[in-house]
C-alpha cells in the first residue's frame, strides 16, 4: 500500500484510467482516450471540491457533476464506483461487475450516461452540447430555489454545477446559445471544464476549429482560466478555488490535455478517441503508469482514499445540511413543505380544483389565449411552475402575469418568467436541467420551431422529464406569415417521438383538460399544440370534456346509428361539427370524435377504443391541418384524410382553409362520395 499522499493520489488517478481502458477493451467498443486524459481533473473535483455525499446522492443541496462529453462515460462510471455512491436501497450505484459489463444489455454502464440508470448520473449526455445546456438549467434552478426559499444564503438548496465538456460541445450551436445566456444571467455557480485536447474523430481540430475560445467566452461574460497541463493537480485545484471565489460570472476552465495520455502509440491522436486501444497498447500504457495490478483490479487503499476524502467531507456537509433542513421545518413549515414536494417531484394537494371552466361561446378564443389563462391559474397554485419563451411570450401567452411573479434575471433570481432569447434549442435543454432539479418547467415557442429544439425535446422523453412545451401558431391557421412559419409535418414528427404526449385541444375546456393531464405527468413531457386563431367553446359539459381529454379521444356529437365518423383535432373540430350538422340535414347520421391526444387514446382498453370508434363503421374521415401520416391507424385502409399534403401559403387563414379544402363543404362532399361508393347513399 502506498505510504505517501502523493502516491495514493496518483494511484487513484491511474485506477480511473485503467478501469476505463479495461472496460472499453472488454466491450470492444467505446472511448478510452478522454477518461485517460481527464482522470486527474475528475479526481481533483470529486475528492477535494465537490459538495456531495455518496450515501445521499439525491440530497437537494448537493453539487451537480455533468459529463457533457458523454462518450467518456467510463470516466463517470469509474468515479461513481470508487466514490462508493449508493442507491436508495444502500447498494452500490455502480458495481465492479457493472463496469465489467460496460455497454452490455441491462448494465447501468451504457455507452453514454443515461439518467435514471444509476444514482449519481445527473443527466443523459452524449449528444454534444446537451449536457452543458442542462448544466445551465441546473444552475438556474439553484439560483431560483435559493432566492425564493432561503434569501440567497445557499444553506438549504443552493449548489454549484460543474460540467466537463469537449471540443464538440464548444462547436455545437447549442453550446454557444447556453454559454451566452449563462453569461448574461451571471450564473456564478456554474463551472465548465473544457477539455482542450485538440482532437476529434476525423483528426486534429485544426481541420475545422480555429477560434479563440478564451476570447469568445470572455466576450460572453465568463471568467476564463487556463490550466496548461491536465496532470497538474495543484493548478487544477487553484482553478477550482478561483471559480468558487467569483461572485458575478460563470467560469470556464480551459484544460489542456493529451487524449489517451500514457498510450505511447495512440496518445494525442484520433486513434485514442472512439475505439479500444488494443491489448498490446493497454499493456504499454499500464507500464507507463507503472501499473502492476490485474485487469479491473482496484489497488489496496484506493477505496479508502475516496472514503477519507469525499466520503468524510460529504457526510459532514450532509449532516450540517440536515440540521438546517430540520430547523427550516420548525421555523417555516410552508417553505419546508414546498421544498419537500419539489424533492419528491409532487404537486400541492388539490391543485386540480384551480383549473378554470369556460362557458360555451360561439366566438370563443384562440387556444393559445385559453392556455395563458389556465397557465396563470395553475401558477397561482404551483409556486415552482416556472418557465418562459424564446422571445415570443406575448404571442405564446406564456407569461405568468401575477405582479409578484417577476422576471428571472441577474438582479432577481426569484423571478418566475424566464426570457430565453431567440435560443429555442438551449431553452428546451435548460428546461430539462431545471426539471432534473425538481422544478416544473415549461418552454414556449411557435410550433414550427420544434425543428430547432427537437434534440432536447427527445431527451426530455428519454429522461422521463415532465417538461411542458407550449407550442402556438399550430398550423396554416396562423395565416399571412406564410409557409416558413406554418407547421404541416410537425404533428407527425412530434407524435413519432416515444414517450411524448402530443395534445392538440379543440377549445378552451379541452385546453384546461390538457393542462390537467400534462401537470399530472411525472415521467413524460407534453407538447401542447395551440391555435393562433379563435375557436368556439363547445356546448359540451366541461367535466365530460376533461374526462374525454384524459382518455385521448371522445364523442362530442353523435347521431342515431351513425353511418360516418368524423375525427378532428384542434381548430378543425368545429369544422367537423358543422359538417355533421349539414350531413344530418340531408339524412346522413354522423358521429364526431375529438381526438386531442393519440398517445392517451392508444393507452385505453380495447373496449373504450371500440366504443369511441366502432369497428363496424368503416366510413371515417380525419380532418387536421397537417399531413396524413399516422392517421391510417384510426381511419383504416378505406378511410379518407382531409388536410395538408404540401407546404402552406401566405394569405388570411380563412382563405387558406378554403384553398386547401379544409372546409365543411369538402367534408360533406367526401362523406357523401364514400357512402355512395359503399352503396349506403343515393347519388
Amino acid at each position: 500500500m502506498p505510504t505517501s499522499s502523493v502516491d495514493i493520489q496518483q494511484l487513484a488517478v491511474n485506477t480511473i484510467r485503467t478501469l476505463s481502458m479495461d472496460a472499453v477493451q472488454s466491450a470492444n467498443s467505446g472511448h478510452p482516450g478522454t477518461p485517460m486524459a481527464l482522470a486527474p481533473v475528475t479526481y481533483s473535483l470529486w475528492t477535494r471540491h465537490l459538495r456531495y455525499d455518496p450515501a445521499h446522492p439525491d440530497w437537494l443541496a448537493r453539487d451537480r457533476f455533468v459529463l457533457s462529453c458523454g462518450h467518456a462515460s467510463m470516466l463517470l462510471y469509474s468515479v461513481l464506483h470508487l466514490a462508493g455512491v449508493r442507491n436508495s436501497q444502500g447498494q452500490p450505484a455502480i458495481s465492479l461487475n457493472d463496469i465489467r459489463n460496460f455497454r452490455q444489455l441491462h448494465s447501468p454502464c451504457a455507452g453514454h450516461p443515461e439518467f435514471g440508470a444509476a444514482a449519481g448520473i445527473e443527466t443523459t449526455t452524449g449528444p454534444l452540447g446537451q449536457g452543458i445546456a442542462n448544466s445551465v438549467g441546473m444552475a438556474v434552478a439553484s439560483k431560483w430555489l435559493s432566492a425564493r426559499y432561503e434569501q440567497n444564503q445557499n444553506a438549504v438548496c443552493g449548489f454549484n454545477v460543474y460540467a466537463l465538456c469537449s471540443d464538440g460541445d464548444m462547436m455545437e450551436g447549442i453550446g454557444c446559445e447556453a454559454a451566452s445566456i449563462a453569461g448574461h444571467l451571471k450564473l456564478d455557480n456554474l463551472c465548465w471544464i473544457y477539455d482542450d485536447n485538440q482532437i476529434t474523430i476525423e483528426g486534429g481540430t485544426d481541420l475545422t476549429f480555429s477560434e479563440n475560445v478564451q476570447q469568445r467566452f470572455k466576450g460572453l461574460g465568463w471568467h476564463v482560466l487556463t490550466v496548461d497541463d491536465a496532470n497538474d493537480l495543484d493548478a487544477i485545484d487553484q482553478a477550482f478555488e478561483s471559480f468558487k471565489s467569483i461572485d458575478d460570472r460563470p467560469t470556464l476552465i480551459i484544460l489542456r490535455s493529451i487524449i489517451g495520455y500514457g498510450a505511447p502509440n495512440k496518445q494525442n491522436t484520433a486513434a485514442a478517441h472512439g475505439s479500444p486501444l488494443g491489448e498490446q497498447e493497454i499493456v504499454l500504457a499500464k507500464e507507463y503508469y507503472d501499473w502492476t495490478f490485474g485487469k479491473f483490479e482496484i489497488p489496496e487503499g484506493v477505496y479508502e482514499h475516496f472514503q477519507e476524502t469525499l466520503g468524510r467531507r460529504g457526510a459532514e456537509d450532509f449532516a450540517a445540511w440536515q440540521q438546517v433542513w430540520n430547523e427550516l421545518k420548525i421555523s417555516d413549515l410552508g417553505k419546508y413543505q414546498d421544498l419537500s414536494l419539489i424533492l419528491q417531484r409532487k404537486l400541492p394537494t388539490g391543485w386540480e380544483s384551480w383549473l378554470p371552466v369556460f362557458e360555451p361561446d360561439s366566438k370563443g378564443m384562440a387556444t393559445r389565449v385559453s392556455s395563458g389563462k389556465v397557465l396563470n391559474a395553475m401558477a397561482d397554485r404551483i409556486p415552482w411552475l416556472v418557465g418562459g419563451s424564446a422571445d415570443l411570450a406575448g404571442s405564446n401567452k406564456s407569461l405568468i402575469e401575477h405582479k409578484e411573479a417577476g422576471d428571472f434575471d441577474s438582479d432577481h433570481f426569484a423571478g418566475r418568467n424566464f426570457h430565453f432569447g431567440i435560443r429555442e434549442h438551449s431553452m428546451a435543454a435548460i428546461c430539462n436541467g431545471m426539471s432534473l432539479t425538481g422544478l416544473r418547467a415549461y418552454a414556449a415557442t411557435f410550433f414550427v420551431f420544434t425543428d430547432y429544439l427537437r434534440p432536447a425535446m427527445r431527451l426530455s422523453c428519454l429522461m422521463h422529464q415532465p417538461v411542458l412545451y407550449i407550442l402556438t401558431h399550430d398550423s396554416i391557421g396562423l395565416g399571412e406569415d406564410g409557409p416558413t412559419h406554418q407547421p404541416v409535418e410537425h404533428l407527425a414528427a412530434c407524435r413519432a417521438i416515444p414517450n411524448l404526449l402530443v395534445m392538440r385541444p379543440a377549445d378552451a375546456n379541452e385546453v384546461s383538460g390538457c393542462y390537467k393531464v400534462a401537470l399530472s405527468q411525472s415521467t413524460r413531457p407534453t407538447a401542447l399544440v395551440l391555435t393562433r386563431q379563435d375557436v368556439p367553446t363547445m356546448p359540451v359539459d366541461a367535466h365530460r370534456v376533461a374526462d374525454g381529454v384524459k382518455h385521448g379521444a371522445y364523442v362530442v356529437h353523435d347521431g342515431d346509428q351513425p353511418q360516418v365518423i368524423l375525427l378532428g383535432t384542434g381548430s378543425e373540430l368545429p369544422i367537423c361539427v358543422a359538417a355533421a350538422q349539414h350531413l344530418e340535414r340531408i339524412g346522413i347520421s354522423v358521429r364526431v370524435v375529438s381526438m386531442p391526444c393519440w398517445e392517451l387514446f392508444d393507452e385505453q382498453s380495447s373496449e373504450y377504443r371500440n366504443a369511441v370508434l366502432p369497428p363496424n363503421i368503416a366510413t371515417r374521415i380525419a380532418v387536421e391541418a397537417g399531413i396524413a401520416q399516422g392517421w391510417e391507424k384510426y381511419i383504416g385502409p378505406s378511410g379518407r384524410f382531409i388536410g395538408m399534403s404540401s407546404f402552406g401559403a401566405s394569405a388570411p387563414f380563412e382563405t387558406l382553409y378554403e384553398h386547401f379544402g379544409i372546409t365543411t363543404d369538402n367534408i360533406v362532399s367526401v362523406a357523401q362520395q364514400m357512402l355512395i361508393e359503399r352503396g349506403q347513399c343515393d347519388e
